[in-house]
């Protein structure tokens, strides 16, 4: 039996997230400026008038034009794909064999998987490479793996549980012209500047940091590659003559060779107007700076209560807008919902809390998170001058933990066998550190990077 189709929400559902939200890095709420494309073009979609259906392909080709400034880029090098993983995987059906792609060990699985599933199928082999201590890719970690085999490095831009910030340009410089640099850009892209000139291909999906919602990521495909790339997912909508009498017909030029149909068009107008109002609002370098800021208050604030803030060896300019901590003597899924029970919304990953601030975080949400620290380290039981940490969450009873807690000491930063919640049951209230932006978005339970 299939699930009742739910009603229009209610008012108050349609607050936006809690001032406390600090989970821009698993789901960045809708903007209104996006929302407001989405439900323009839903409506255009609708209708599906002959000059509304122009209207359509016209937004989609406005979303390339956007991405095309924000990425220092030619129109034709953007294409539009429905996601992240999607783009990914169109990357590796196009890069043929022989040879060896590199991949840091511990990338989100998104950057993992198109790589071992083309493997042995025309693609190239993979190698995985260890983390330097607590950066996830270096210069002297490629130097040391660049073996005349290696024709592709693939890589995030910001690790999706460290922050570490990939330093785009001096990896490109090691690879050379003759060796791709492939980078899944959704956690960077629209926190902070990235060096995305050095990118050979680019993919990045608009539902994190852009606040675009799903549907449509950006796929960058630089001309001085474009050979390199055979169309290996390109399907009807990536031809000159999709009408041919006989086919196969001659490839488009540029990324556009790379379609397998067209773009889901309400959601290209959403992360072109995501992307539109990142460039009104003075680009990734203003919002770098806002999210940094508040990401150094809350990481000083964890380390105030005695936490352990996961690669604090980085210099700032090597962190992007995530940050994790771990609270010793607290089981992680009580530190967890301590905080979701306060109203600070994050992401566990294992042991780790994550942290994710964006432009709109207001600074209510860093004293939020103190406050929700504060109550958890104090919260204590004495008995007979005995004193034991309380680690029960605000406003449920007291009972005993049988979770242990995690001794380990290590820094791994693998994400393909760790476990993610971030927990999301009552409307959310909106609150911009200038305006007050309220927004349609509700954030699901589903486990997303």
């Amino acid at each position: 039996m299939n699930a009742p189709i739910p009603g229009p929400p209610d008012p108050a559902s349609t607050r936006g997230p809690l001032p406390g939200y600090l989970d821009h890095a698993r789901i960045g709420p809708l903007s209104r400026r996006a929302a407001t494309a989405l439900t323009a073009a839903t409506v255009l979609a609708g209708r599906a008038d002959p000059a509304d259906l122009d209207r359509l392909f016209a937004l989609g080709a406005a979303a390339r034009n956007s991405a095309a400034r924000l990425l220092d880029a030619r129109p034709h090098e953007i294409a539009l794909a429905p996601s992240t993983s999607n783009g990914l995987f169109t990357v590796a059906a196009a890069l043929h064999g022989p040879g060896t792609v590199l991949v840091p060990r511990g990338e989100f699985p998104a950057n993992l998987y198109p790589w071992l599933r083309f493997a042995g199928r025309g693609g190239p082999d993979v190698r995985l490479l260890d983390p330097d201590g607590p950066r996830h890719i270096t210069p002297d970690l490629l130097r040391r793996h660049l073996t005349p085999d290696v024709t592709a490095l693939t890589v995030s831009a910001v690790d999706s549980l460290t922050g570490h910030l990939a330093p785009l340009a001096a990896l490109k410089e090691l690879l050379g012209p003759d060796r791709l640099l492939i980078v899944d850009a959704i956690q960077g892209l629209g926190a902070v500047p990235l060096e995305a000139d050095a990118a050979d291909v680019l993919v990045s999906g608009g539902q994190k940091w852009l606040r675009a919602g799903w549907g449509a990521a950006l796929m960058l495909v630089r001309d001085r590659c474009g050979e390199r790339l055979a169309p290996g997912l390109g399907g009807w909508a990536g031809v000159t003559d999709p009408f041919a009498v006989r086919h196969p017909a001659p490839s488009l030029p540029g990324a556009a060779a790379h379609l397998a149909t067209n773009p889901d068009f309400p959601a290209a107008a959403a992360i072109g107007a995501a992307v539109d109002d990142l460039l009104d609002r003075g680009g990734p370098a203003a919002a770098g700076i806002r999210i940094r800021v508040t990401l150094a208050e809350l990481l000083d604030r964890a380390r105030q209560a005695g936490a352990e803030v996961l690669s604090d060896g980085l210099d700032p300019r090597e962190r992007a807008g995530i940050g994790s901590f771990r609270l010793p003597g607290h089981a992680p899924d009580r530190v967890h919902r301590t905080l979701e029970a306060a109203g600070v919304i994050t992401t566990r990953r294992d042991e780790w809390i994550r942290l994710s601030p964006h432009t709109s975080t207001p600074a209510a949400a860093v004293d939020l998170f103190a406050e929700a620290l504060r109550t958890l380290t104090h919260r204590t039981t004495r008995t007979h001058g005995d004193t034991r940490a309380d680690t029960t969450p605000i406003g449920t009873s007291s009972t005993t933990d049988t979770t242990s807690t995690s001794t380990s000491t290590s820094t791994s930063t693998s994400t393909s066998t760790s476990t993610e919640s971030s927990t999301h049951t009552r409307p959310h209230a909106h609150t911009s550190a200038h305006t007050s932006t309220p927004t349609d978005a509700q954030e699901p339970s589903c486990p997303t990077s």
